[in-house]
């Protein structure tokens, strides 16, 4: 049984750091900020300094608070975002581009003769909300210097001066080959990317290098891309299960098993994780603005936080007729139209915020409930439970629109920062080759089932409303 190690996820609003015991649990955890900016056009942008800097302040504050020695650390990260550095002295070029970010549109729209071609080889379709569309942007506009990469591979660096990239995070380009887990000479053409140097892609559970970045010298034994990460430790691991995160957006992921998948209705076939040599896939849809929103309506004075979301919604029985398309930042699966903006329909002036605060939690739960569809009908078979996680799950307004709009039992994780906890379960997993995934993966308990409580009838009701409003957004932007 190996010692406690410290598992670090970095996140676009924060990071959080956990240090886990494999016998005892969390025993010590902090958190650092991260403030993003968000600027006209759809851009937004972070300090990767700042980055790293969480990083570390958040790491040495968890082993401050667990008073005990670590013999590991995992690095969880945000997948899309990137920036170009300098690989001789790891100085960033350029500030980090966040995976929300927009910038890189027109540039999709010019390579969209490329977009089938890449969708077969990548398994994923094109659209700036992946990391390659970034770095030609970069490439284009701000620099020629350095490398651009994801922020995985400049923080890793920083931390023990490899240069690498681990296989799911490497799939978040649309640069990596889905059959063989390898960088796609036709993808990197396509992009204007052939020239560029590349880290690495290794095993999840690569013992990758030391940093002396948290104090003591430490291994670092452990990188996954975060949804992944959250999929791992929800121990969503055979085909036909799936988990759903709400945090700053919604991220569905489906296990698909051993073999590559491309969907065939609008989701995104990726890595999982690589361990030990072995690849397992997961069908993967996303929701931009989940918590996001929230802040949208918290910053119009409708409530004052996400902690209101039960307390104002409950004065009222239902949305009142309003139906809330909640694309702030575009539609992304299975739609993918990032330039539609969202809409508030059935206005009238017996609305209250208790009606829009229903509205939006329906909305949100629609857009989920569409990728579950998708995920269902890209494998074959309905799925039977959904596995939650994230900040939003606290709300009860918002998980029984869940559980009803799904028509299956929700299932709220008891683990708090489970992405945390599933990238601890690869560095575990790094640290000692003999463990198998079932020994270092926590076991899956659920701190509330939401079952449905409307009928099938009403739900297909609620659902066909959004569906109409998002086929209005779709026709009125052509």
């Amino acid at each position: 049984m190996t010692g406690p190690v410290l598992a670090v996820d970095q996140g676009t609003s924060g990071t959080k750091a956990l240090v886990v015991c494999p016998v005892r649990g969390v025993v010590g955890s902090a958190s650092a900020p991260v403030r993003p900016r968000h600027l006209p056009g759809g851009r937004v942008e972070v300090d990767p300094r700042e980055l790293l800097r969480s990083v570390v302040d958040a790491g040495r504050a968890a082993l401050a608070a667990a008073g005990e020695p670590v013999v590991a650390v995992g690095l969880a990260n945000q997948g899309e975002t990137v920036l170009a550095w300098d690989p001789a002295t790891g100085e960033p070029l350029t500030d980090a581009i966040v995976w929300q970010d927009r910038r890189a549109e027109e540039l999709c729209t010019g390579l969209e003769p490329h977009a089938e071609a890449l969708r077969k080889i990548t398994g994923l379709p094109l659209d700036p909300y992946f990391a390659a569309p970034k770095m030609a942007w970069i490439r284009r506009h701000l620099t020629g210097r350095g490398v651009v990469t994801t922020s995985d591979v400049w923080l890793v660096h920083r931390l023990t001066g490899a240069f690498v990239t681990d296989a799911a995070t490497a799939g978040r380009t649309q640069l990596l080959d889905l059959d063989t887990v390898g960088w796609s000479g036709p993808a990197l053409d396509a992009f204007g990317l052939a020239d560029e140097r590349l880290p690495e892609v290794v095993d999840a559970d690569t013992r990758v290098g030391t940093t002396t970045a948290f104090g003591p010298e430490l291994p670092l034994t452990g990188l996954l891309v975060d949804q992944q990460a959250a999929l791992l430790a929800q121990d969503v691991t055979a085909p036909g299960t799936a988990k759903c995160t709400y945090g700053t957006g919604a991220f569905l992921l489906a296990h698909a098993g051993p073999a590559p998948r491309r969907s065939s209705h609008g989701l995104v076939g990726c890595v999982a994780w690589r361990l030990s040599g072995r690849t397992d896939y997961c069908l993967d849809g996303q929701v931009f603005t989940a918590a996001s929103a929230v802040r949208w309506l918290t910053d119009l004075g409708v409530i004052s936080g996400a902690e209101d979301i039960d307390a104002v919604g409950s004065g009222v029985a239902d949305a009142g007729g309003v139906t809330f398309v909640p694309a702030l930042a575009g539609l992304a699966a299975p739609w993918w139209r990032g330039d539609l903006r969202g809409s508030v329909t059935g206005l009238g002036l017996d609305t209250t915020a208790g009606h829009l605060v229903h509205a939006l939690c329906d909305g949100i739960a629609a857009q989920v409930a569409e990728l579950a569809d998708a995920a269902a009908a890209d494998l074959g078979a309905p799925l039977t439970t959904l596995r939650v996680d994230g900040g939003l799950t606290r709300s009860a307004l918002l998980m029984q629109a869940q559980a009803d709009l799904l028509q299956i039992p929700v299932e709220v994780s008891a683990l708090p920062d489970v992405t945390a906890l599933g990238v601890g379960a690869v560095a575990r997993l790094g640290l000692d080759p003999s463990l198998r995934v079932a020994e270092a993966v926590p076991r899956w308990k659920p701190s509330a089932v939401y079952e449905p409580r409307c009928g099938a009838e009403a739900a297909a009701g609620r659902r066909e409303r959004f569906r109409t409003a998002v086929a209005a957004l779709l026709d009125a932007t052509p």
